[in-house]
């Protein structure tokens, strides 16, 4: 149906229609907009949310429990969904919001023109009228005129007392207001038909003509809407298989959470290796008392016998005990951290000085990226500056600076851990002149090294028990262990002790020549840290190996002899 034909004369009403629909446009673009800021603020939310709960540490750092890793899989999935609700912000900013109001502005200026064109024809309408009706109205006086010297001419010629020349001027006079009457006719006429003509074609051609247009306008602006509608939805609906994915994500993340394989880990972590505490000894303090006839075989028994059934109970020391059980109850405890150094001094020798030798390959290859981007920034100045055309060589400048000045700090670095590995591989090949000196005097069996290449015997070697003493040591004095004994001194006896310690840390002892020891567990210092960072120690069972100087806490003895001294 066409407006042009059914509503030729609502031309005002259709002005209101139009500027509606402008605006009921322009509200859904205003909708539209509030919701892509919602979609902005609610990905903005999203990811600030999974940066405060995304681990701060290194991934080295990071627990390996499986929850944990579902756990930062979830944070990984949520942010590429945050990413999703960017995206349908941006594409309804842009396929929606923008094109709406786009589309708004030509509509605004599309109207107004269609307007003025209506304004212009009734404008014109109105002139015809106008003219037509002043015709209308100059033809009435002219009749009035014409009637009234009519009448004026009639009374004079009646009259007797009326001259001849006034009544021929009267006569006269009616002919030309009769005259003027007649072309006044003859112009209303005209100006009748005109009106009739316009007025025809004002509401049969441009009227209509413009309605249509009008109507086109419209028409166009609803199927717009309809448009951006499904734009809307469709904007949604392009990103719910990614979405989709992103929960798939985080259900298939839930299926990885395996607790037996946490506990494992658990197990793994913090084990110590050490056995269960065992029964503690009886000690007998009666044997000393004297002994009736009547108390039982233990009296009857003769001394030597008694001696040989019960002998010197092994003297358990009550603190060693505890602190090995204490060592043992990590797991429900805080396991002491062990001093991390930027020379890897608390590291045993080869481990330090592979550590260092990784770190020095690692700056290397930094170090020889920076000389290759200089290399690089420099052949570009020089092409900058035979062709200026191509750029400014100072823009280069700065950035060839910075590179130099990493290469410098880079160097210094290399140099440094070049400082700190040449110092632990003179100290392991001064060790081991030691050792083979000492091999070349004593035909001994081949033993193991200890840490800084010290030697200590193979536990298969021939024993050596000495025959000088007996019974439980005393205090301040070495137990003679017959397994042990040094190469690297000229006798069989067993090292002095010159001190003793205290086990700040556990220490497990993994390395061939090392001793485990347990948190406050106290030893023997039978040889002092020579700078390497270890110290020789025996434990009060007789067993001797080195211990990291760093963990146990040092007390000598005073006016000590038999001290051992490398010349």
């Amino acid at each position: 149906m066409s407006w042009g034909t059914e509503l030729w004369d609502q031309f005002d009403n259709l002005d209101k229609h139009t500027q509606w629909g402008i605006d009921f446009l322009e509200r859904y673009a205003k909708f539209v907009k509030e919701r892509l800021d919602i979609e902005q603020n609610y990905a903005k939310q999203l990811r600030n949310l999974v940066k405060k709960y995304c681990p701060k540490r290194s991934k080295d750092e990071e627990p390996r429990f499986t929850s944990c890793l579902s756990f930062y899989s979830i944070l990984n999935e949520l942010s590429d969904y945050a990413g999703q609700r960017e995206v349908v912000a941006e594409e309804m900013g842009h396929k929606v919001y923008g094109d709406l109001m786009r589309y708004s502005q030509e509509l605004k200026a599309e109207r107004k023109h269609h307007l003025q064109e209506g304004r212009k024809a009734q404008q014109y309408l109105d002139h015809c009228w106008k003219q037509m009706d002043n015709s209308k109205r100059k033809f009435e006086r002219e009749c009035k005129e014409a009637e009234k010297s009519q009448l004026t001419y009639e009374r004079l010629d009646n009259d007797i007392n009326a001259t001849k020349s006034e009544v021929e001027k009267a006569k006269a006079q009616y002919y030309l207001r009769t005259h003027m009457a007649d072309e006044s006719k003859n112009e209303y006429a005209a100006q009748l038909q005109n009106f009739n003509a316009e007025q025809w074609k004002h509401f049969n051609n441009a009227i209509p003509h413009i309605f249509k247009n009008l109507q086109a306008m419209d028409e166009r602006r609803t199927v717009k809407l309809g448009e951006t509608y499904r734009s809307f939805a469709e904007v949604e609906l392009k990103v719910i298989p990614i979405v989709s994915k992103c929960l798939e994500g985080m259900v298939s993340a839930a299926k990885a959470v395996d607790e037996r394989k946490d506990s494992v880990i658990v197990v793994e972590s913090f084990k110590s290796g050490f056995e269960p505490p065992g029964d503690f000894p009886f000690e007998d303090f009666s044997q000393n008392l004297s002994r009736t006839g009547s108390d039982g075989t233990i009296s009857n028994t003769p001394k030597g016998d008694r001696d040989r059934e019960v002998g010197p109970a092994p003297r358990s020391d009550p603190k060693h005990a505890m602190s090995r059980t204490k060592n043992k109850l990590w797991l429900f405890g805080k396991k002491p951290k062990a001093p991390s150094l930027e020379d890897y001094s608390h590291l045993p020798p080869e481990q330090r000085r592979k550590r260092l030798q990784q770190r020095i390959d690692e700056l290397s290859r930094e170090l020889q990226k920076e000389m290759d981007q200089r290399d690089a920034l420099n052949k570009m100045k020089d092409v900058y500056e035979k062709n200026p055309q191509m750029g400014d060589p100072s823009s280069l400048q700065p950035k060839i600076s910075e590179t130099i000045c990493n290469m410098e700090k880079l160097r210094s670095e290399i140099h440094k851990n070049e400082t700190w590995l040449s110092e632990v591989e003179g100290k392991q090949s001064s060790r081991g002149d030691r050792r083979h000196s000492a091999d070349n005097h004593h035909h001994t069996p081949q033993g193991r090294e200890s840490p800084e290449g010290s030697y200590t015997d193979d536990t298969n070697q021939e024993h050596h028990t000495p025959h000088h003493r007996t019974g439980p040591p005393k205090p301040g004095q070495p137990n003679p262990d017959p397994h042990e004994f040094d190469d690297e001194f000229d006798d069989d006896d067993p090292l002095p002790v010159i001190g003793h310690c205290k086990a700040l840390y556990s220490f497990d002892g993994q390395n061939e020549g090392t001793l485990v020891m347990a948190e406050d567990e106290v030893l023997y210092i039978i040889e002092e840290d020579k700078g390497d960072g270890w110290t020789r120690a025996r434990k009060q069972s007789g067993e001797e190996g080195y211990v990291p100087t760093s963990y146990v806490e040092i007390t000598m003895e005073k006016n000590c002899k038999g001290a051992v001294t490398y010349i």
